[in-house]
């Protein structure tokens, strides 16, 4: 089952046919093959299948790129609109009716690939929407999961995308687990992990960060972390008080690993969290030289939304399993650019804080890393475990895994070490 809606004060959702909210929502293909404002579009319209291999489909979204870049954003975005509002109804109907879903995500992808440089969050929200984009199962065996869509406002005006993965029976639903997704990615990715904790009975929310998956903000750009995490702590409080008196938990990914720590650490009351669970965290950062640590915040306020090329991690080995790699590197949410100079200096920042306050932590944690994480540093991890005042604390090394642990051969494995944890905290 699955719903959308808009978070409204009162704190409850306007909840509508999926449907309907996705064709009111926004789009990037035009179904119109006559359409003389994005004309490239016409070649998606008029095709069922795709069968162009990926590497070509991306030189040519980058070339239609690299010409859409010379047209001023302000002439773009009138026309970008009615892209938006025209085009997923299509790209719903795609995935239902083609007879090659692959050739599907695939055309998808390089559409929004193409469409990116108009950075339109209501595209990418439009996609967040649509579950079968990325593939991901809404239940697993006999387990019924209830997939609700819903936004909220921050502070600074901005539309944040969250969706949560509910039990079926929310009467038994024994704890709340906030998930915060790793640098670049989004909250759509842990689907499967929803499901494993639903069927536990944890209710699972995420939130895609500003800049990130369906929520507001040049994508790949972070202004500041700092307003993650007071977004983080907007959402736990919205979540808390539609499931009063549940325990929470906090799960957080690399970056979303640290965002989650910090968020620990200033929570004004740590009572409610009964613990956070940590895979592969942005504890350890370092820059490639010391002179970037010396020159990024100069060059993060004179051209924050640069990217730097030097920093590019497009395509690094995180997982052992390559479609594991595929499914990653060729979703349309994920991003996959260059690092943003205002982005990577506050990752840098966020990083020196927890290095200077790892003593502060006192809420009960795991921490798991793999010993080969080519990311982030599993040291960083050890430190973290050795330092943190918390007086239940546990870690966990997995020898020869990588930085995507939920996404390793061993997931399942992982994921039941992960409950059993959540499981645990519960009985004391």
């Amino acid at each position: 089952m699955e719903v959308v809606g808009m978070r409204h004060p009162g704190g409850h959702y306007h909840q509508h046919q999926h449907q309907q909210a996705v064709s009111a929502a926004v789009a990037m293909v035009a179904s119109s093959s006559g359409s003389r404002r994005v004309p490239f579009l016409n070649v998606f319209a008029a095709t069922r299948e795709v069968t162009f291999p990926l590497r070509a489909m991306r030189t040519v979204a980058f070339a239609i790129s690299s010409l859409v870049s010379f047209i001023p954003v302000w002439k773009l975005y009138l026309p970008g609109y009615w892209l938006s509002k025209s085009g997923l109804d299509f790209g719903y109907r795609l995935f239902g009716q083609s007879k090659s879903p692959s050739g599907a995500a695939a055309a998808t992808a390089v559409a929004v690939k193409a469409y990116n440089e108009v950075n339109d969050p209501l595209v990418r929200r439009g996609l967040a929407q649509i579950a079968q984009v990325l593939g991901a199962p809404l239940c697993t065996g006999s387990v019924v999961t209830e997939r609700r869509v819903c936004s909220f406002v921050n502070s600074r005006k901005q539309t944040m995308f969250t969706q949560s993965w509910i039990p079926a029976s929310t009467e038994s639903m024994k704890g709340l687990v906030i998930l915060l997704h790793g640098l670049n990615e989004h909250s759509g990715r842990y689907a499967y992990f929803a499901s494993q904790l639903n069927a536990e009975g944890y209710g699972v929310f995420g939130m895609d960060w500003s800049g990130h998956g369906g929520s507001d903000g040049l994508h790949g750009y972070v202004e500041s972390l700092d307003q993650v995490v007071q977004d983080t702590k907007l959402y736990m409080k919205q979540v808390t008080s539609d499931y009063p008196n549940v325990p929470v938990f906090i799960f957080g990914h690399s970056t979303g690993g640290a965002i989650a720590l910090k968020t620990s650490v200033l929570a004004s009351d740590e009572t409610m969290l009964k613990g956070v669970v940590l895979t592969s965290p942005a504890v350890r950062v370092k820059p490639s030289h010391p002179i970037v640590a010396a020159l990024a915040p100069i060059f993060s306020i004179l051209l924050p939304r640069y990217q730097f090329k030097g920093a590019a991690r497009s395509g690094a080995t995180v997982s052992r399993d390559p479609m594991a790699l595929v499914a990653k590197y060729s979703d349309p949410l994920v991003y996959t650019g260059p690092v943003r100079i205002r982005t990577g200096t506050e990752i840098l920042r966020l990083g020196a804080f927890l290095t200077k306050n790892l003593e502060k932590v006192t809420t009960p944690f795991l921490v798991m890393h793999g010993s080969h994480d080519q990311v982030t540093d599993p040291d960083g991890s050890r430190e973290l475990y050795s330092r943190a005042s918390s007086l239940h604390k546990d870690i966990q090394i997995y020898d020869g895994l990588l930085h995507d642990l939920l996404f390793e051969y061993e997931k399942d494995e992982i994921i039941q070490d992960i409950i059993r944890w959540l499981d645990s905290r519960l009985q004391l």
